[in-house]
This record gives structure tokens, C-alpha cells and sequence, in this order.
């Protein structure tokens, strides 16, 4: 299939503007432009012109942009990761700790006045 493409386009070669190395000396390799074998391909194709018709019919794929999704996951997947080590700090304090912070909520209840 590439080399099909190639073929067609050699035929547009003469539309190519010619540099004089070419004149003087008939036995140098010519230069061809490269294609682009994704551009060539029969799926990328396929793929664009059914990207064109959703444009059009004003059919988005996702109406925000791929920016801002993978920004707002980025987002949501620190805020899981920090809940997460809060969650392992609290359960892998020493139970010395556990106690301290009891005695603590208790001081903490007496010294205030009970609210009637």
C-alpha cells in the first residue's frame, strides 16, 4: 500500500521545484519527498473524515478538553492518595499516642461547662 502511494506520487515530482545539482550531473540519486505512513493509511483516513463529520454535526467526543480531563484526574487521584495516608497515619499511630489523645478529648470535655 506504501509503495502504491509512492508510485502515485511520483508523478507529482515534476510539480516539485528543481535545484540545479540536477542538470549538471544525471548520475546523483534524485530526491523524493518522503510520505508520511500514517497519514497514508487507509484507517488514519477513516478516522479523519469521521472526525470531520462529528465537527460538523457538532458531536464532540468529550466537550472538555483533553487538558482539562487528565488536570481534573490528576486532581482527583491526589486527593484519593492523601485520604488514603491520613487514613494509615491514623491507624498506625502507637497506642501510647491513642491514649494521649484520649486523656486529652477527656481534659478536654471537663473543662468545659456542661451546656444546659
Amino acid at each position: 500500500m506504501y509503495s502504491e502511494i509512492q508510485r502515485e506520487r511520483a508523478d507529482i515530482g515534476g510539480l516539485m521545484a528543481r535545484p540545479e545539482y540536477r542538470e549538471w550531473n544525471p548520475e546523483l540519486i534524485k530526491p523524493k519527498k518522503l510520505l508520511n505512513p500514517v497519514k497514508a493509511s487507509r484507517s488514519h483516513q477513516e478516522l479523519h473524515r469521521e472526525l470531520l463529520m462529528n465537527h460538523r454535526r457538532g458531536l464532540g467526543v468529550d466537550s472538555k478538553p483533553e487538558l482539562q480531563r487528565v488536570l481534573e484526574h490528576r486532581r482527583r487521584n491526589q486527593l484519593i492518595k492523601k485520604k488514603k495516608e491520613e487514613l494509615e497515619a491514623k491507624r498506625l499511630q502507637c497506642p501510647f499516642e491513642q491514649e494521649l489523645l484520649r486523656r486529652q478529648q477527656r481534659l478536654n470535655q471537663l473543662e468545659k461547662p456542661p451546656e444546659k
